[in-house]
């Protein structure tokens, strides 16, 4: 089954287009649920925390997978603010770093508390919130007002039914003696916690004997009905939320659910500030630890990532661990300053933002002379601009917006975009199958593209698997992503776009090439790379004239039409020179 999550990723895209401040956004995804009167946004912030796999292997131990869930918390939460490998620590004391088995269960302990228990594979395992748009919710409340009526008349007629003294159960009452043990106990439930199955036993049971209360039980059953199938139409989102009665925190001996040791209470790791004397020991307390001015590690780790996503590396290259097994930085003064000024600048991170890329260092030139190259070979110096292969999914996007395919869609649900047929099935022993959207949706950003973990879009190389916390790009080269970009739908679709962009402009095959290269590089193409586009125009229109039917065919790629008013050899003819523009090198990369 899928599960709901994209209102937490909307929740996301708002909170950074707003420039929510840094240590707030941290605060309501790790404890929005616990912050003094919480809105239901402050809640859904905090599904963050439930994006973990859920195991819904047949026979698996519920505990062991709830324990597993717990764990995931725990170690996502250090590597994403504290860039230590938590993970090392389930088993035995870190062999590196100044972290202990006990630390890692006293950070766990902070996120045992869920009512969870790991129970079967529901990808909207509670506690979950009913997501809908105002229209749904609306629907709801009114559904749920008629369900409401109607349970408080069974309750009333229950009085009259069974008499007994106030504040008494019903199966107190003489008139219930003979009942078997299963009715009294739904007559001693509320009526507003009876389900369709509780509704028709009591409706079964009093069915001859007392006609006006099978006639409210079933109004009850049928309001329920309504209520619930409405209510499977409406997004859940798996949201954080804890018990009313704590939960005890042992240690575990080499991380085995069953075999617990010492029992322990929610504590920070030692080597690192202690938490305030008088915080409680909940999530929303670690949450203000971690971004509290004690805490030397957070603002640290975020603005390195920030580096990292505009110069293809950290100034700490191992952005995943800060640890005594990662990189010190080249540039410590830097990542200092850097960390500070985020901090002090109320974590303002679109300011942070502006820092880096108004810099003279980001500025530079990508060229590097034969001497530069010797001395910095991996720019770790910042000798020169960055210069890497673009993620895939910003490959898609570019391609799409250049072409002006591209949909701005902000929001909503996510889209299931071109793909192979029988991947899925493939994945699922034929058990899912995929059904591709059509029309506009098909040229959202990959943002809104949807991903199964076990067989994400075969469109996106270079990507993490999504079973556990990535926040390291990883970037190779090979020549299956070659063929991606050449020959997959949404390009050669793109290149036909922006193919019509541009003849619609001019017929003049030099403007026609110039435009291309602009819409797509940001500059003008030099004597040289504008010769070379326009031979392959004539060399591509040759070539199809030869083999019109072939022309047509690469024509129809794609799921949106064709301006049938251009002649097709010369569509087909700039489409294949689009598409080259949009493979190459200096297309591929960001320079």
């Amino acid at each position: 089954a899928e599960r709901t999550m994209w209102p937490w990723r909307d929740w996301v895209v708002k909170a950074f287009n707003g420039n929510m401040p840094y240590d707030k956004f941290t605060i309501l995804q790790l404890a929005g649920d616990l912050v003094p009167n919480a809105t239901e946004e402050d809640k859904l912030a905090t599904a963050f925390c439930r994006n973990h796999p859920i195991n819904g292997e047949g026979g698996r131990i519920a505990e062991e997978s709830r324990v597993d869930y717990v764990m995931d918390m725990t170690e996502t939460t250090g590597t994403a603010w504290l860039g230590l490998t938590f993970n090392c620590t389930r088993c035995h004391d870190h062999k590196f770093d100044p972290l202990t088995r006990r630390d890692y269960y006293g950070m766990f302990a902070f996120f045992n508390q869920t009512p969870v228990d790991g129970g079967g594979g529901n990808p909207q395992t509670p506690p979950v919130l009913e997501m809908g748009d105002a229209q749904q919710k609306q629907k709801l409340a009114e559904l749920e007002k008629t369900f409401r009526s109607a349970a408080a008349r069974v309750e009333n007629t229950e009085k009259e039914l069974f008499p007994r003294p106030e504040k008494k159960k019903v199966s107190e009452s003489p008139v219930v003696k003979e009942f078997s043990a299963e009715i009294k106990t739904l007559l001693d439930k509320a009526a507003g916690r009876l389900t369709e199955a509780n509704l028709e036993t009591l409706t079964k049971e009093f069915e001859k004997t007392q006609p006006d209360y099978v006639k409210t039980l079933r109004e009850t059953k049928l309001a329920v009905s309504a209520r619930n199938e409405f209510s499977k139409n409406v997004p859940k989102v798996m949201v954080m939320e804890d018990m009313k009665s704590p939960r005890k925190t042992f240690i575990l001996d080499k991380g085995l659910y069953s075999k617990p040791v010492d029992e322990i209470s929610a504590a920070t790791p030692a080597k690192l500030p202690a938490l305030p004397e008088n915080a409680p020991r909940n999530r929303l307390a670690l949450a203000e630890w971690l971004v509290s001015p004690e805490n030397p590690l957070t603002a640290r780790v975020t603005v390195n990532r920030f580096w990292q996503l505009f110069f293809g590396v950290g100034l700490v290259k191992t952005s995943e661990d800060f640890g005594t097994k990662g990189e010190f930085p080249v540039h410590p003064e830097l990542l200092d300053w850097l960390a500070s000024e985020f901090r002090d600048s109320g974590w303002d991170a679109k300011k942070l933002v502006r820092v880096i890329v108004t810099s003279g260092t980001y500025r530079q030139t990508s060229r590097v002379s034969s001497e530069w190259r010797e001395r910095d070979p991996a720019n770790r110096l910042l000798s020169r601009g960055p210069r890497y292969r673009m993620p895939s999914w910003m490959l898609r996007d570019q391609a799409l917006a250049a072409s002006g395919l591209l949909n701005k869609k902000i929001g909503g649900a996510p889209v299931n975009s071109y793909q192979p047929a029988g991947v899925w099935e493939e994945a699922t022993f034929g058990n899912k199958k995929y059904k591709q959207d059509e029309g506009n949706a098909l040229y959202r950003r990959s943002l809104y593209t949807f991903w199964r973990r076990i067989v994400g879009p075969t469109l996106f190389f270079d990507t993490p698997s999504r079973m556990t916390c990535n926040v390291k790009p990883t970037r190779n080269n090979s020549p299956l992503h070659a063929l991606t970009t050449l020959n997959d739908i949404t390009y050669v679709e793109a290149a036909r776009h922006l193919a019509e962009r541009v003849m619609g402009l001019s017929a003049d095959s030099k403007t026609r090439a110039e435009k291309a290269f602009q819409l797509v590089l940001a500059r003008k193409p030099t004597d040289e790379e504008l010769h070379l586009l326009t031979a392959s125009s004539r060399q591509a229109q040759t070539q199809f004239s030869s083999s019109p039917e072939e022309a047509k065919k690469f024509l129809a790629v794609g799921e949106s039409k064709r301006d049938e008013t251009i002649e097709p050899i010369e569509h087909a003819a700039w489409t294949a020179t689009c598409l080259a523009i949009l493979n190459f090198d200096e297309t591929l990369n960001k320079e």
